[in-house]
């Protein structure tokens, strides 16, 4: 295992394995006994159940990859605005991935594409308080070593299958952690709860497919559409063919790779 956490700038455990790292967090943090300071992360060398959008699981090698849950506390950020974190949180691993390799991007909502292959995906599980989040567990798993993918998901790739060379997962870790930081301290002072443009507008532009018609599938059928915006619900509004605007929440329409 390639993680010190005696020298990491955030608080840090390690595990060897565990069935998923948010609900590990998830757990730790409920214990009244602890105070599990914001940032804090768990990561695991290898997951037994880790967990995807749309309730699929997450393929990773044991030791290859970086699978990690952080800790926020974002009490000032009201219920209605919480995908601002997951601008945040996509943005974090895009920019980071940015610096190894060329043609990253954020397919919606926070999926993490190189090309047309997936080699990452969050997770954000939330805590509601009143009308604000209270503590919110992003989890993220970032294919970074593994050298080959046997399960039927349809498209993954690794940063070592993109370069042909290897990653030390803590610094790469940490730079993600640290953009995170500066991401989220940015938001705490210069809002209260309020949708924040400057984010919105990176965000936009880092979107996967942002630029052009591709095909897309509702409950309807297939159609073919550009992005126009994503709203501050975090609701993708495409126009189609026809000129119509089309506005979905998650789940609601998928891309058709």
């Amino acid at each position: 295992m390639d993680f010190q956490p005696e020298y990491f700038p955030y608080p840090l455990l390690v595990l060897e394995r565990t069935d998923s790292t948010n609900r590990y967090l998830d757990e730790w943090c409920g214990d009244k006994s602890v105070q599990v300071k914001e940032l804090t992360t768990v990561v695991a060398d290898y997951q037994t159940a880790g967990k995807g959008q749309r309730g699929n699981s997450w393929e990773a090698a044991a030791g290859q990859n970086l699978l990690f849950s952080f800790v926020l506390y974002p009490v000032f950020i009201e219920a209605q605005h919480q995908f601002v974190l997951s601008q945040i949180a996509a943005l974090s691993v895009k920019e980071a991935l940015d610096g190894l390799v060329a043609d990253v991007s954020i397919k919606w909502p926070n999926d993490i594409y190189w090309r047309e292959k997936k080699i990452g995906g969050i997770l954000i599980e939330h805590n509601v308080d009143g009308s604000h989040l209270s503590r919110s567990i992003v989890g993220v798993g970032l294919n970074v070593n593994q050298e080959a993918f046997h399960s039927d998901a349809p498209n993954p790739v690794s940063l070592k299958q993109i370069t042909g060379r290897g990653y030390a997962r803590q610094d790469l870790l940490a730079d993600i952690l640290s953009r995170v930081h500066a991401y989220y301290a940015r938001l705490r002072a210069e809002v209260s709860g309020a949708f924040c443009p400057y984010l919105s507008v990176r965000y936009e532009e880092a979107l996967f497919r942002r630029v052009g018609w591709h095909l897309y599938a509702d409950a309807s059928g297939t159609f073919r559409a550009r992005i126009v915006r994503v709203g501050q619900d975090g609701r993708l509004v495409l126009e189609d063919k026809e000129g119509h605007l089309r506005s979905y929440l998650f789940k609601e329409v998928r891309y058709v790779l």
